[in-house]
Parts: structure tokens; sequence; C-alpha cells
């Protein structure tokens, strides 16, 4: 067991602390105030290599390995999580499910102007009455020889109104059930193809998240990902590594937040005394660190098992379903110790507990990760 980094690894998470701290924390109570999407901070992304960091480099790829994925998603999302949340969905849904998936053709058109940031990636499965339940999908594609005909609306789509390129899942046969269903790379633009109004959200209200709304929309034959029926296998394994990026983020903000919360304690008094003194404030703040170090221990071995071609649905949920709580619990306290200065936008901590929130939904529930966990644990020999 080695549970140090490789210089590679740690010049990576530095290079993304730094970026976190001069680019990414300047304005970012006015973009969440203001729901400000952060266009000009996406090409900067793009430029340090964060939105193709594991797709392969002869699409413009990083080529890099999970492990300095979620190094990155963890600094990032210790500032901004409505950034860090485009990082990880151009990463571990669109450019993973396309290099994984997708065809030559497909990979030539698409990935290779996906991973350097060039174009923006939306993952489109949940819908009304298809969140959690991916099997029930109302949006349909029927076959008509060399083309499809997709139908339907898909909710809270992540880059929904400023993404390029869109990877929708639809019913194509529904007496197969979830073995008629299929994958499809939509382009914005296409006709029929409309994006509703921005959600007014609790957390990541950087973030640009819609409804999509598909009015008879002509999707080529070619760009079905994978065999007839795939589309959720497809869906399933691509959110696996998706959990990671998840877990990532709510370990980061956790850790975000626990650091604010001790920064805070060394310099605020109270009864005569600096509050970390107290011991109800040290408590929490031992409290607080032992409970991230173990999500981060969890996100790291579900990235080694996927780095290491291990089978990481269960890793993947464990690390989504602990560090998720750890986001919320820790950003809580972290509130707690700054008291009243703690509800006030400008110490940053109630933003971060506004945004653990959304880890416990997205990329599948809490009661999701529990179900794929006990399912694997009882089919385990």
């Amino acid at each position: 067991m080695d549970f140090s980094l490789s210089e590679e690894h740690v010049m990576i998470r530095d290079a993304a602390r730094e970026f976190a701290q001069n680019e990414l924390l300047p304005g970012v109570i006015e973009r969440d105030e203001k729901q400000h999407f952060p266009k000009e901070l996406i090409k900067k992304m793009g430029d340090m290599g964060f939105l193709g960091m594991m797709a392969p480099t002869e699409f413009g790829g990083g080529g890099m390995d999970t492990i300095s994925y979620v190094l990155v998603m963890e600094e990032l999302s210790k500032i901004d999580a409505s950034a860090s949340v485009i990082v990880s969905v151009n990463n571990s849904l669109v450019n993973y499910g396309l290099s994984q998936y997708g065809t030559q053709a497909q990979k030539e058109k698409y990935l290779s102007q996906l991973t350097t940031g060039e174009k923006l990636g939306a993952f489109c499965l949940s819908e009304p009455e298809a969140g959690s339940d991916a099997t029930s999908q109302k949006t349909t594609a029927i076959d008509k020889g060399d083309h499809y005909i997709l139908n339907g609306t898909k909710n809270w789509i992540t880059n929904g109104g400023s993404a390029d390129y869109y990877l929708v899942i639809a019913q194509t046969d529904k007496d197969k059930k979830h073995r008629g269903i299929n994958a499809f790379i939509v382009e914005k633009g296409w006709e029929g193809f409309e994006i509703g109004p921005k959600e007014q959200k609790l957390g990541i209200r950087g973030s640009d998240t819609h409804s999509l709304i598909f009015n008879d929309v002509k999707v080529p034959k070619e760009n079905r990902i994978g065999e007839d029926g795939f589309g959720f296998k497809f869906a399933m394994k691509t959110l696996s590594g998706g959990r990671i990026g998840i877990a990532a983020q709510a370990l980061g903000i956790a850790a975000g937040a626990y650091e604010l919360a001790r920064d805070y304690s060394k310099v605020r008094k109270a009864f005569g005394t600096e509050i970390c003194n107290h011991q109800a404030i040290a408590f929490k703040l031992a409290d607080m660190d032992v409970s991230i170090e173990a999500a981060r221990h969890l996100v790291m071995k579900a990235a080694w098992d996927k780095d290491q071609g291990n089978n990481y649905d269960i890793s993947s949920a464990r690390a989504k379903l602990y560090a998720s709580q750890v986001a919320m619990d820790v950003s809580v306290e972290a509130v707690q110790v700054h008291g009243g200065n703690g509800f006030v936008k400008e110490y940053h901590v109630e933003r971060l507990m506004r945004d653990a929130k959304i880890t416990q939904i997205y990329e599948g529930t809490s009661e999701i990760q529990k179900i794929v966990i006990s399912r694997g644990l009882l089919d385990s020999k």
C-alpha cells in the first residue's frame, strides 16, 4: 500500500489549487448571486487541460489517470463548485462516454473539440418522471431507417444552455424496457431542439441548468452511440465514473469549508481568547478533519479502482454516498463555527453549505447509492 502522491500528482494538484485561488476565487460570490455562468473561465480551464484530463491524447485529451482528475476536482470545488461541475460533466460523463463507446468518426468529430474546451458537452438522462428510475424514459427515438426522430423533455441538465453537444438517452422500443434504450449525440441548433428556462437553484447557482425539449428532432443513425439497445448500459457505466467526480466535488466542498472554519477560529476571539482554544470549537475541527480524511480515502480508492481496471461500481457509490454526507455535515458545522458571520455571503461558508446539498442528489441520489451498494454486496459470492 502506498498512500503518497507521485511528483506528477503533486504538480497537478498544486496547479489546480493555484488556478482556483487566482482565477475562481475573485468574483465567486458575485457569480453565485447573479447566477452567472463562468464562460470566461471555461476557456482558461480548457487551456489548463482541465476539460479533457482523462481523454486520449490523440483526440486532444491529457491522457491522465483518475487520481489526477479527483485531485483537480477537489481543489476547484474548495472554491467554486459551479465551475467544478462543468469539469466533472465534461470529463466523467461526456468525454468518457465518447472515448469508451463512441466510434472513431464520433471521436474525431466531437471528442477532439470537447477535450480542449473549444466545445462544451452535456449529459441528458433525467426527466420529469425518470430521475432515479432511469429505466422509465419517456423521451422516444423512433427508428426511421437512416435516422431517428427524437421527442421528449429532459430536466436539470448541467451545461444545458451553454453546451454545444448533448448525449441524450431515449427509449426506442418500450417493449424491450431497458434493453430498448439508446444514447445519441445531438447538436445545439438542430431543428426542433429547444432550450427551456434556466433553473433557479439553491446552490451551484453559477452552473447553467436547464430543461431541454425535443420536438421531432432528426438524429442521423451515425450519431447513435453503440449497438441498438446499448443506451441504458451506456448511461449506467458512465454514471459510475461520474460518481467519482461528484464524490471528489463533495470532498472539495467539505475541505474548503473546514479550511475556512479552521482559519477563522484562529482569529475570532471570545471570552478572552481565540475560539479555537475552546474545546467546543476544537472538537468540531477534529471531527471535521477525521470525516474529510475518511472521505478522501474512499474517493481515492474509487479512483484507484478505475485506474486499475477493477469494477468500481460499489467503490464509486461508497465514495459519493459518504463524501456527500460529509460535505453537508462539515459545511453546516463551518457555518456554526463562524457564528453570525457564517450567515453572511462574504465569508463563503454559507455558499459552500448550499452547494453541498446537490452532491447528495445528482449523479444518483444517496438512496440510489445505497441500492447500488447493497445489490453489489448481496450479489457477491
